[in-house]
């Protein structure tokens, strides 16, 4: 008995060794991992998620909340659109110049559509609220009055943020009456209210192919885009 239980208990040389070299060469190995058609595990997938989750979390929240910025910029640019309904017994003024015609802009103001959105391009390059939030219609004082006070305003709150126009470019879309004959004379008459060199403002005008209401001869409308310059 004596025996037996000093070979259960003792190895030999050649048996130890036998062993350790069974578990050098037979490593425990963890079973291989799927990888998908992008290259990544599941595994991998995961520890990426976790690692990043908190990070991603907090980008997100930064970028929810706008960064307040004092910086200065050297130029803006802003869009103004506008437009009226023509109906008989109204004057057709545009850029302050009354055009002759069987009907003119229904509105609050004068409706001269295109410094209304001459004003409009203005105050959203400064970043300020729309034309109808300064000059509300619901406000009798502003009854049938000419939108050369309107522009005037806009000049002057351009002016007060240190900025100058650098150049603007309006479009009129209406069918009828022909804008040619008048274009230099609206387009002088802008400049002068605006206290910019003509050169640096463009006004065109497009007919709308007889498509909708501007082209029914039923309204009339304008896009402005200007750029102001830091002084």
């Amino acid at each position: 008995m004596g025996a037996m239980a000093t070979c259960t208990t003792q190895l030999s040389p050649s048996s130890s060794s036998l062993f350790r070299s069974q578990i050098t060469k037979r490593p425990f190995l963890f079973p291989p991992a799927k990888i998908d058609r992008h290259g990544f595990s599941p595994r991998r997938l995961k520890s990426l998620s976790l690692s990043h989750r908190s990070s991603v979390s907090a980008s997100v929240a930064s970028s929810a909340e706008p960064e307040k910025s004092t910086r200065t910029l050297p130029f803006r640019v802003g869009h103004g659109f506008d437009l009226h309904r023509l109906e008989p017994g109204y004057p057709l003024i545009i850029g302050g110049i009354d055009i002759p015609h069987d009907r003119g802009c229904e509105a609050h103001s004068d409706g001269d559509v295109l410094l209304h959105c001459v004003v409009d391009a203005i105050l959203g390059a400064l970043g300020l609220p729309d034309i109808g939030q300064i000059f509300p219609d619901s406000d009798p004082k502003w009854k049938g009055a000419a939108s050369s006070v309107f522009i005037k305003e806009a000049v002057r709150l351009m002016d007060e943020a240190g900025y100058e126009i650098g150049n603007l470019d309006a479009t009129l879309i209406l069918q009828r009456p022909k804008i040619s004959p008048h274009k230099e004379t609206i387009r002088s008459n802008l400049s002068k209210l605006l206290g910019a060199d003509p050169s640096v403002v463009n006004l065109k005008a497009k007919t709308h192919e007889k498509v909708d209401s501007l082209g029914e001869n039923r309204s009339i409308a304008a896009h402005t885009v200007i750029l102001l310059m830091k002084k």
